[in-house]
């Protein structure tokens, strides 16, 4: 049997990271296993490092604060990357823009609160629900040079309705990524999406 090793990136309360670890972590699709081999954050007071430990992973602490510039900050996250021999990155609320450095030399995929090409970058929910859209949902996609512009490997909606809270949206958009970011990695590991 192959194990395909993936590092999960993230810089906040880690839902998504732990979604992954209950759906994919150890778990054998199409003659393959998925290891989350790596987790990263950027912040040292993220909410979601404490899900990673629960799982028996010990995050690693890459404060971009630290790094004058953000390429300098890319290269140190690829040369981890590198060491622990990963398969697949996977950004799962990484608020980070990504420099050429790090598209050009990781493969990685992304979760995003939106469907893609529709509102990209930063507070995408907030965005469309104000914007009334009448379908929302959420893409996973790879990672390249444009923000969020990546070819789409999943995506998922839901129609709106008319007295949809923001709360419920929110909701709704949440629910999505949790059953298309596990389907996308096995997707790209197990079933040689490229």
């Amino acid at each position: 049997m192959t194990t395909k090793k993936i590092a999960v990136l993230f810089s906040g309360s880690g839902t998504n990271l732990e979604n992954l670890f209950v759906k994919i972590h150890n778990k054998t699709f199409n003659g393959v296993r998925i290891e989350i081999a790596l987790t990263l954050c950027n912040k040292d007071d993220a909410a979601g490092i404490e899900k990673s430990q629960k799982y028996g992973v010990e995050p690693l602490i890459i404060k971009h604060k630290e790094y004058p510039q953000r390429e300098e900050f890319d290269k140190r996250v690829v040369e981890i990357i590198r060491a622990h021999e990963i398969d697949l990155c996977v950004l799962a609320g990484f608020m980070r823009i990504l420099t050429p450095y790090f598209t050009k030399n990781v493969k990685a995929i992304n979760i995003h609160p939106s469907l893609l090409p529709l509102f990209k970058g930063a507070d995408a929910i907030r965005q469309s629900y104000e914007a009334s859209a009448k379908k929302a949902g959420a893409s996973v996609h790879f990672v390249n040079e444009e923000l969020d512009g990546g070819e789409v490997i999943l995506q998922k909606s839901f129609t709106r309705t008319k007295d949809m809270s923001y709360e419920e949206y929110e909701a709704n958009i949440h629910k999505i990524e949790y059953e298309i970011l596990p389907q996308a990695v096995v997707d790209v590991v197990a079933n040689d999406r490229r």
